[in-house]
């Protein structure tokens, strides 16, 4: 089926709305259907698989297809329709409202399109893993300092071991004697 990528960069299948890359915002794409899965052709080309969705109005946006877009028009990203779709994992979402917080609305938004951006183009596990570390250690939040971190390829810090005290089974054998005793 021939789809005409929309100025969003998205395509309609089958009541469904999916993302593709903004470069081909305006053209027509052929997109095959298959069970688990959706195909997108363009010249020939196989461009991008990704999973179907069930049921209908449904949707899957992938920031990694609108980041280019939104940098270039960031004023486009308060008010886009698949907002929620563009935060990789809660750690995004808390620098998201932080950002806003801290810098306003313009310039945080443009700060965390930044970020997004550098998910995409660098390592979306570093940026996350990064944003994780200074979240948990009160530290500013800004692009800059994000970008150094990842940059450096300094790993951060695991999240705090875990320790859970031994168990006495001894105690459990003693109630189970003190239960045969009263009874």
């Amino acid at each position: 089926m021939d789809c005409r990528v929309s100025g969003a960069s998205t395509i309609r299948v089958l009541k469904d709305t999916y993302s593709v890359h903004s470069r081909l915002r305006g053209q027509t794409v052929t997109v095959r259907v298959y069970a688990e899965h959706l195909e997108v052709w363009y010249g020939q080309r196989r461009i991008d698989q990704m999973p179907r969705l069930r049921g209908e109005n449904g949707h899957l946006i992938n920031y990694r297809h609108i980041i280019d877009w939104l940098v270039r028009k960031p004023g486009a990203f308060e008010h886009y329709r698949y907002k929620q779709d563009l935060f990789p994992s809660s750690y995004f979402r808390i620098a998201y409202d932080l950002l806003r917080e801290e810098q306003g609305l313009k310039s945080g938004n443009k700060q965390y399109l930044k970020l997004l951006e550098l998910a995409a183009k660098d390592s979306e596990t570093a940026v996350n893993e990064t944003l994780r570390f200074l979240l948990s250690q009160n530290m500013p939040l800004s692009f800059e300092a994000v970008e150094a971190k990842v940059r450096s390829a300094q790993q951060a810090p695991s999240l705090t071991d875990v320790y859970v005290e031994e168990v006495d089974l001894a105690v459990y054998d003693r109630l189970l004697d003190l239960e045969q005793v009263l009874s």
